[in-house]
């Protein structure tokens, strides 16, 4: 097969010898995807070569080959030997809101009516089954395969989730729909793989193919089953199918962001489709479209089917989150608390709608893990704006020329030795490595907010050898600022205010200009709320820090070593007055020396007395008296009015302060939207739901004693 860097996609076909090279090129591809899901090429260029198949064959039907994919279910590649109760179809495509219209307004001529209402769900990326059921137990499963018959798979069944062994109920039924690995079960599966000696999965299509098929592996892993019909339940839209299907006990797509919804019109089907679009980086499996269907079953037998796809039911293409292209070397980068993190240099290429030149490798052992070489041919994963990864290479694709990638053997920024002992390797000088970005990381506004204090003056003042790490910015002075380029009396005096100020900001934001690895802004304001002072956190083992919401065992410990790592800094800060404020911890069981602060006794090492506990950071900490006490509040959109000046992390300790807790996404769980300008499909998602949604004004109204 050609590979993906050298395979060109025709606009269109100008002769018969490159029409036969295309079929050919389309049924190879096929072969490959609908076997193991191993084609180096991709979804977009698999689609544009079917397109220009079909269009040559529209020309010239004299001409049309006998292996065409076109007119096949699975391309004509897939085979099975066990005959399906009734075809297992395939869908149409289309390709833009405009195709999605023409094809609407077919199926509306075809019907004689409009469609009586729209249904809208998820195209999952995974394989299609079917699983027979006897009064109510499971009995056999099949891949589509052709269509008309497939292969029998029963023996993987129950690996399974969601694929209930035996129905709630005791009905003779067949269900049908997508088997897949979610992001998490790939990663699971690509661990256990490696650690028995076999290689990664490519991507989760090819290990949900490759382990359907597998037998007598000695190893299990797990897979997720999605239902979107069933044979045997009778006289139900397709909406209210779904519904019962998950009262039998399946798994639906009903369970996620993601779900299937009914739309009275086709504009609310598009506003659908752009709702779930946009929902694709945050949802926990691949999807590579949208379907829309006719709901009402009676507009489904009226329309009726062709040999390879349903009439009535259509899939709106994504554009592809996965593509091929060539790993052409890795970089190591240093960043700033000293961790070496290398990075894919690749071929460019677009995937959903972004170029892409680099993609990272999070560390060495996943290097190995992965068994990547330089000149591989890649898979390359990117959902929404979540950085690019490299997944696995193509094996089969090697010429023998790819080479081994060769491993640092000291830092490459500071030449000195490199910390092995985790899986991710470090710099043995640490931050000490990387005091720039260390010093700009820790100014940033969302961090102690130091104006004045860019990469360039940062430079200036790591270079000349005033500020070694962050506590070094609290002793300078005038005269030593002045010893700078460029530095005049007007801007040390403000750069030297800045600072002053920055030494006041709440222990949440102190802790988070630290820089701790597994944690951030968020993470930042749930450990100082939780904790109550910067004492206290560090007082805590991980046992204690396992006990903030969103820290397990694993990044406990991490937490726990790097807070052991910035002692001596954390000292200097103190001395400094930097950190020290305290308030009413909302753990359970407070350290002893926040317990005593909080009663008024001093608190050893910090410098403070009871004088200085914040009426603020006791709201921070959750109290019960803020209008927001117990609620979940997620923030949308561009502040207005009041909230125009905040920044998405003032935003969210502003809830904070105000009791509530700040939360990303929208759910069920959610008690209040904060909707501003440009909201999009947090919006939608919440109207959907039920949630309150509040404009910026009305918040401000509402928390107003805690603005400011």
């Amino acid at each position: 097969m050609k590979d993906a860097a050298t395979t060109a996609i025709p606009a269109a076909l100008a002769s018969p010898e490159a029409y036969a090279d295309a079929v050919a090129t389309a049924v190879r591809a096929a072969a490959a995807y609908y076997s193991d899901g191993s084609t180096a090429l991709g979804d977009d260029e698999y689609d544009a070569l079917v397109r220009a198949v079909e269009a040559y064959e529209r020309e010239h039907p004299d001409q049309v080959l006998p292996e065409s994919p076109t007119g096949k279910v699975a391309g004509g590649a897939a085979v099975g030997d066990v005959p399906h109760s009734t075809p297992m179809l395939s869908l149409d495509n289309v390709f833009s809101a405009e195709e999605l219209e023409s094809w609407a307004a077919g199926l509306e001529r075809r019907l004689g009516r409009p469609v009586a209402a729209w249904c809208v769900e998820p195209k999952l990326d995974g394989l299609a089954v079917a699983a027979h059921y006897r009064e109510g137990r499971l009995y056999q499963v099949l891949t589509r395969g052709d269509g008309l018959a497939g292969e029998d798979i029963t023996h993987a069944a129950d690996a399974v989730l969601g694929l209930p062994a035996r129905l709630a109920e005791p009905l003779d039924v067949e269900l049908r729909g997508e088997v897949l690995l979610t992001h998490e079960q790939f990663e699971q599966a690509n661990a256990v793989r490696t650690a028995h000696g076999a290689t990664p999965f490519a991507h989760p299509r090819s290990g949900a193919a490759g382990t359907l098929r597998a037998k007598d592996r000695p190893y299990r892993i797990e897979l997720t089953f999605f239902g979107y019909d069933a044979h045997g339940l009778p006289g139900l839209g397709h909406v209210e199918l779904l519904t019962r299907l998950a009262e039998l006990g399946a798994n639906t797509a009903a369970s996620t962001h993601a779900a299937p919804l009914r739309c009275a019109t086709l504009a609310e089907a598009e506003q659908r489709i752009e709702e779930i679009a946009a929902l694709r980086a945050a949802l926990p499996f691949g999807i590579d479209g949208v379907v829309v269907k006719a709901d009402a079953v009676a507009d489904q037998e009226a329309a009726g089917s062709g040999s390879r796809a349903p009439r009535w039911a259509v899939a709106r293409k994504l554009q592809a989150q996965h593509k091929v292209t060539r790993l052409l070397g890795v970089e190591w980068n240093v960043g700033r608390t000293g961790i070496i993190a290398p990075r894919a240099v690749l071929d460019p290429v677009v995937i959903d709608g972004v170029t892409v030149t680099y993609a990272t490798l999070h560390n060495p052992a996943d290097i190995e893990r992965r068994g990547l070489m330089i000149g591989d041919q890649v898979f390359v994963y990117r959902a929404g704006d979540v950085i690019p990864r490299v997944e696995a290479p193509l094996v089969d694709e090697r010429t023998g020329a790819e080479q081994p990638i060769a491993f640092p053997e000291v830092c490459p920024r500071c030449g000195d030795a490199i910390d092995r002992a985790e899986q991710r390797w470090r710099c043995v000088r640490g931050r000490g490595c990387q005091a720039v970005a260390s010093v700009i990381y820790a100014a940033g506004r969302d961090q102690l907010d130091i104006e004045g204090l860019g990469g360039t003056r940062a430079v200036q003042l790591v270079e000349s050898g005033l500020v070694a790490d962050l506590a070094d910015l609290f002793t300078l002075t005038k005269e030593q600022l002045l010893t700078l380029e460029r530095m005049g009396d007007t801007s040390a005096d403000k750069l030297l205010a800045a600072i002053e100020t920055a030494r006041t900001r709440p222990l949440n934001r102190v802790f988070c200009a630290l820089g701790i690895r597994g944690t951030g802004r968020t993470m930042s304001r749930r450990i100082a709320a939780h904790f109550g002072s910067m004492a206290a956190i560090r007082a805590a083992d991980a046992v204690a820090l396992a006990g903030v919401d969103g820290i397990g065992v694993e990044k406990a410990a991490v937490i726990v070593a790097e807070l052991a790592a910035v002692a001596e800094l954390l000292d200097r800060l103190v001395e400094q007055g930097v950190g020290t404020q305290v308030s009413r911890p909302v753990s359970a069981a407070p350290a002893a020396d926040v317990a005593a602060a909080v009663t008024g006794t001093a608190v050893i090492g910090e410098g403070v007395t009871g004088e200085g506990i914040a009426d603020e950071g006791a709201t921070a900490g959750g109290a019960a008296a803020g209008p927001l006490a117990g609620k979940s509040v997620v923030v949308t959109g561009s502040m207005t009015g009041a909230l125009a000046a905040l920044s998405r992390n003032e935003m969210n300790e502003l809830i904070e302060r105000a009791g509530g807790k700040a939360s990303s996404s929208v759910s069920k769980r959610t008690s209040l939207l904060v909707a501003g300008e440009k909201a999009g499909s947090k919006r939608a998602k919440a109207e959907e739901l039920g949630v309150p949604i509040s404009s910026p004004e009305e918040f401000a109204v509402l928390v107003a004693d805690f603005l400011g």
